[in-house]
């Protein structure tokens, strides 16, 4: 992923949250949204694009004024919508946004009313009794605002995973074209595949003479160097992400490496082995005295303390240890063990691409089958499917499948959860299909009994298959809602029913110590992509990663069978409903 395809992203996103805010149209709105994710998922270069003269408006959801802007933030860092905007509101206003349960409605109250702009305003303003008095606004709803504010505030800045990764794979590749680098890692929170990162620690192995430092200052995106030296530098780039560089000799590089991977607890636990052992373990070796031991490899200082290499993901002082020290280290799945992805969406509901083309781009990456599973029809917005439209789709399905070599599509729906358990869609509708995802789309505020029966109950249904997005968290935006988990696993283990890991960048859902529950309780998961277009299949990385920091292994996956085993699965379920 290109970093200035993140650059213009941004502008875009900026005038979507100062639009929403002044109650602009909401599908102009929507417009600059569907930009800033079209050029989130482009792998060209939008600059390169720009520079070489081609057609923007062949981009998805990109029009002639959109590409007008690209054209204008690629040459000037800005465009003059986004700086108008900016001189008709407070600059940290958008920040408010950034709150659970802040929208733009209300954010546009609590800025004209009480004149707040910042989120350190607007906790003070609750705590002043302030906000109850508003219009739409009330106790509950000031307590809630606070609370959320506070928590808000509390939070050091992070960045979702994927935006990580597209910054790390773009530097990795700008630092290992300087001279005399000669391996570039990525360590920290990043190697660990932990949800949301802080910043970027970066590893360079390099001959004396190189140039690594003097290339990272040099980087296009870096907005300010905070330190610069002969070994180590720091730079902020523009959207505000750090980046910590460290040049390292050859025989140290293994020690800096688990040193700079982390986590903290893991590497008090291997300097206390050291001691035992009587050494002494930092980011430049193992040591007896004065003499190194070891250091040049990762494997190299684990086996000073006489372990096995431990995955990154896994190093989080878990058990981790004493699972290498009795030799029972999972062997964590792969990317490449997938075999399908069972959650996709295309241009039937609110998907991009059309079933072809979806098809095409699963087939590419090597899949033998993809489920299509469209919302249903309760989800308005997504011009969910009724009974015919996803009858129709059905055949549409069949007559791919009689033409297709190589790749099969599966009929599917994701169909909503009502807030007593029942589903959207009945029986009837359901009875045809190869895969019914059930998931909870609304009523995240239900108690925790009122969440947990609803879902049990749908558990209930012969029919449903698979549970998506099992505790409906959007990272850094939504919590998780309240719901006994270990019931809800137990009662898919009963009815035989898989469990989503959701690998939307956003979603990440299930969390790694639920991944991890489901493995001890012997519930099957689901690494799907929930992709809405077919740059989104590329985002199954970030789920098998939060599936590795779950000690998930191949055979926990069930998208790993190949077909035949898949639909044997499956004509099981079917052949256990009918018997009910």
């Amino acid at each position: 992923m290109p970093v200035r395809n993140l650059a213009v992203a941004a502008v875009f996103d900026e005038i979507a949250d100062r639009l929403a805010i002044q109650g602009a149209n909401v599908f102009r709105i929507n417009a600059y949204r569907n930009a800033a994710r079209t050029l989130q998922e482009l792998g060209a270069d939008v600059g390169e694009m720009v520079g070489q003269g081609r057609d923007l408006p062949r981009l998805r959801g990109i029009g002639a004024d959109l590409a007008g802007k690209i054209r204008e933030v690629v040459t000037t860092g800005t465009c003059e919508l986004l700086e108008r905007l900016r001189r008709e509101m407070p600059p940290a206003v958008t920040e408010l946004l950034q709150v659970p349960g802040l929208g733009p409605k209300r954010v546009a109250v609590l800025w004209h009313d009480l004149d707040v702009q910042t989120p350190e305003q607007v906790l003070r303003a609750a705590r002043d009794g302030r906000i109850r008095a508003l219009p739409g606004f009330g106790e509950k709803t000031e307590s809630r605002i606070e609370s959320a504010v506070a928590a808000h505030l509390s939070k050091e800045h992070r960045v979702k995973l994927a935006v990580a990764g597209h910054y790390a794979d773009a530097l990795v590749a700008h630092l290992q074209r300087a001279k005399g680098v000669e391996r570039t890692v990525v360590a920290g929170s990043y190697r660990r595949m932990r949800e949301t990162v802080g910043d970027l620690d970066i590893l360079v192995e390099g001959r004396k003479g190189n140039r690594a430092v003097e290339q990272l200052t040099r980087y296009a995106e870096v907005e300010e160097v905070l330190s610069s030296g002969t070994t180590r530098a720091s730079v902020r780039l523009r959207g505000g992400l750090q980046i910590d560089l460290r040049v390292v000799a050859p025989g140290s590089f293994g020690a800096a490496l688990v040193y700079f991977t982390g986590s903290k607890a893991h590497n008090i636990t291997l300097r206390r082995l050291a001691q035992d052992r009587g050494l002494k373990i930092n980011e430049y070796g193992v040591f007896r005295g004065d003499e190194r031991i070891a250091g040049d490899t990762e494997e190299s200082v684990y086996a000073a303390l006489d372990l096995p290499w431990i995955e990154p993901e896994l190093r989080e002082d878990r058990g981790e240890i004493d699972a290498a020290r009795a030799g029972r280290l999972p062997k964590l799945i792969e990317p490449g063990d997938l075999r399908g992805d069972l959650h996709a969406h295309t241009t039937a509901t609110d998907g991009h691409d059309t079933l072809e083309a979806m098809a095409a781009a699963a087939k590419a990456l090597g899949f033998e089958y993809l489920a299509i599973t469209e919302h249903s029809r309760r989800q308005g917005m997504t011009h969910g499917l009724d009974e015919k439209r996803l009858r129709v789709q059905g055949e549409e399905i069949d007559r791919f499948n009689a033409r297709s070599r190589g790749m099969h599509v599966l009929k599917g729906i994701e169909v909503d959860i009502l807030d007593d358990g029942a589903l959207d869609l009945p029986d009837s509708a359901l009875a045809g299909l190869d895969l019914v995802v059930a998931a909870v789309h609304g009523r995240f505020n239900l108690s925790r009994a009122q969440q947990t029966a609803r879902i049990l109950r749908a558990l209930e249904n012969p029919h449903v298959r698979l549970l998506a997005h099992p505790s409906g968290r959007l990272i850094g935006e939504r919590e998780p809602y309240d719901v006994d988990m270990l019931q809800v696993m137990r009662k898919a283990r009963e009815r035989g029913t898989w469990l989503e890991l959701n690998a939307h960048p956003e979603r990440l859902d299930l969390i790694d110590t639920h991944c991890r529950m489901a493995k001890d309780e012997g519930v099957l998961l689901a690494i799907d992509s929930d992709a809405h277009d077919t740059a989104q299949f590329a985002n199954l990385r970030f789920g098998v990663g939060q599936a590795r920091r779950g000690w998930i292994e191949r055979g926990d996956v069930v998208n790993t069978r190949p077909l035949p085993e898949l639909l044997r699965l499956l004509e099981r379920a079917r052949s256990r409903r009918e018997r009910q």
